[in-house]
C-alpha cells in the first residue's frame, strides 16, 4: 500500500488550505483513513480521521474548522482546513491503518511522507 498527501503549503492565519490522501494499492475493509499532525517540539496528535461506519471523527483542538471526508471509491481522504492558526503549523501525515480503539496511539498501518502547513501570523 502508498499512502501519498498532497496540498499544503503556506498561508496567512484565517486563510485555508486543501490537503488530499490517496491510498493505492491494496485495500482492507477493517482498515480506515486519518489524518495526523507532528508539530516541532511536540508529540503527533491525531487531527481528524473516518471511522469505519464512515462517521467522521475531528479532534477538538480543530473541530468546527477543519472537515473530514473521505471517496471510498478512489480511496481518497480530504481535510479542509478552514480559519487557519499559527498553532495548526505542522507536517500532516495521512495514515491508513487498522480501525478501533489503537487508532490515536499505535504507530502501525501505511503513512504518508507527509505535507508541511505553515500559518503565519
Amino acid at each position: 500500500v502508498q499512502v501519498v498527501e498532497s496540498g499544503g503549503g503556506s498561508v496567512q492565519a484565517g486563510g485555508s488550505l486543501r490537503l488530499t490522501c490517496t491510498a493505492s494499492g491494496s485495500t482492507y475493509t477493517s482498515y480506515c483513513m486519518g489524518w495526523f499532525r507532528h508539530a516541532a517540539g511536540k508529540e503527533r496528535e491525531g487531527v481528524a480521521r473516518i471511522e469505519a461506519d464512515g462517521s467522521a471523527i475531528v479532534e477538538d483542538s480543530v473541530k468546527g474548522r477543519f472537515i473530514v471526508s473521505r471517496d471510498n471509491a478512489r480511496n481518497t481522504l480530504t481535510l479542509q482546513m478552514n480559519s487557519l492558526k499559527p498553532e495548526d503549523t505542522a507536517m500532516y501525515l495521512c495514515a491508513y491503518k487498522p480501525c478501533g480503539g489503537t487508532w490515536l496511539s499505535a504507530p502501525n498501518g501505511f503513512w504518508g511522507q507527509g505535507t508541511q502547513v505553515t500559518v503565519s501570523s
